[in-house]
């Protein structure tokens, strides 16, 4: 559409047209098209001096920059605005470089981390998950005892995740016994509810399993009232399950459907065997080139590791430290520039957290106001982005097996053990405390079972 030809009313009238038609192509609500209109409107108001068939992927890029900057801008409203260009440049001007350009990434990388998000739930001083709500019936019923759980939680320092878990099991528990206070319950009342599960609610084993752990933490470290037997109920034996693995085929078939920041993410979290969450925490310091190596900050159990920076990676990875510096640099001047620090570091370097060695490797498209302080800053992508480009991929390679971003994880170890690496190596590599933990790939790479052959395949 060229502003300057000034093309007669019903040029114009088509242009829109074919531009509404598509977007209900695509199921765009009726409600929101004259939003989708708008935002395109606004785009080509902004460049006059350019046809949109001559726009490049930069200045697309520069415009998703510039409105991620907003601070009033819902994270809805910003994909909104992706996605109308996204319709416009790729399904109805149809222009090459389209193929080519993240569109995922600017959808769905902008999602703000909130306040329960696993990186910032504990990290403040009266931080919102230390207020109990209307779902949490420990702590709106027995506050004092609640305040104990969470005392006896953090200081052994349990992860976020096991906290939640073990809550939401007592609070269940306490739900089942309404009438009855915590201090009052004991062995039977456990094993009632427990059979509740297994027979009532029909929960699997590792379930049971689960909720058994989360009443015997709270009645001994918490009730301080540890329990003894609890009758006909045994604590079940968990099934051993297979993780699953895909071959190195199937790998490189997921790697074809998926690029830019996200292909960048999954080919690192299979050639490293990062779990989803150390990947997207990774600061632009913990990448070691000069050493073709990785530090991975407080895994899981707060444990640091370095794992093997993949050669073939050096390069993209360059490229994504300076398209981090550009942003970064983008977001000083703009009186932003400002990256959450874990614990007391911020208080301790007041100074880090504008350094650009502390961003995020792989930052969120947008700004976002900071859950607990306020301020408006960037946080790393979230990780429901990969999860989302992951599922995708091996939907769009017509995958059959259960893929997630943890079997890119499981298919490295099996990977890594058939080539020949050592077991121990493969162990610290993966981070596992206890070598039994990854003997389990011993069987998904084919050598728990020595190698064995079907017999049908000798007399076939």
């Amino acid at each position: 559409m060229d502003k300057s030809a000034r093309p007669d009313p019903r040029q114009i009238e088509n242009f829109w047209n074919r531009y509404l038609d598509i977007a209900r192509t695509f199921r765009v609500p009726e409600k929101a098209l004259p939003w989708y209109r708008k935002h395109v409107e606004e785009f080509i108001d902004k460049h006059p001096e350019q046809r949109l068939a001559e726009q490049r992927p930069d200045i697309l890029q520069a415009w998703f920059e510039q409105h991620g900057r907003r601070a009033s801008l819902a994270p809805w409203q910003y994909r909104q605005k992706v996605d109308a260009l996204r319709l416009l440049f790729s399904h109805m001007l149809r222009l090459a470089w389209c193929r080519d350009f993240d569109w995922d990434y600017w959808l769905d990388g902008g999602r703000g981390l909130g306040s329960t998000h696993p990186t910032v739930a504990r990290e403040y001083e009266g931080a919102a998950v230390d207020e109990p709500d209307e779902n949490n019936l420990l702590g709106q019923a027995y506050p004092a005892i609640w305040r104990k759980f969470l005392a006896a939680v953090r200081i052994p320092g349990y992860s976020i995740n096991t906290e939640r878990t073990y809550l939401g099991w007592i609070n269940r528990f306490l739900g089942f016994h309404r009438k009855r206070s915590p201090q009052s319950c004991a062995e039977p009342e456990v094993a009632s509810f427990l059979e509740h599960l297994a027979v009532q609610r029909k929960v699997a084993v590792a379930t049971q399993s689960q909720a058994l752990n989360a009443l015997v933490f709270f009645f001994a470290r918490v009730l301080e009232q540890p329990l003894g037997e609890i009758g006909p109920f045994q604590r079940p034996r968990r099934p051993r399950r297979l993780p699953t693995v895909l071959s190195p085929d199937e790998v490189q078939a997921l790697f074809t459907h998926v690029h830019g920041q996200n292909g960048l993410m999954i080919r690192l979290m299979y050639g490293t065997g990062m779990r989803l969450m150390e990947c997207v925490r990774l600061r632009v310091q913990d990448v070691d080139f000069a050493y073709s190596s990785i530090t991975v900050r407080a895994g899981k159990g707060g444990k640091d590791r370095q794992v093997p920076l993949p050669e073939v990676l050096k390069g993209a990875l360059h490229k994504q430290i300076q398209r981090v510096t550009q942003t970064h640099d983008a977001d000083l001047s703009a009186g932003f520039g400002t990256v959450y620090l874990p614990g007391a570091l911020s208080r301790k370097y007041p100074s880090a957290e504008k350094e650009l060695r502390w961003q995020y490797l792989f930052p969120s498209t947008r700004l976002a106001q900071d859950p607990r302080s306020g301020v408006m800053r960037r946080h790393h992508i979230h990780d429901s982005a990969i999860q989302k480009a992951v599922r995708k991929a091996a939907v769009k390679s017509g995958l059959t097996k259960r893929v997630s971003s943890h079997t890119l994880r499981h298919s490295f170890a099996t990977h890594l053990l058939q080539s020949g690496a050592d077991i121990r190596t493969v162990q610290e590599l993966l981070g596992h405390a206890d070598v039994a933990t990854t003997m389990i790939y011993t069987h998904t790479a084919g050598l728990g079972s020595q190698g064995a052959r079907s017999p049908l395949d000798k007399i076939s």
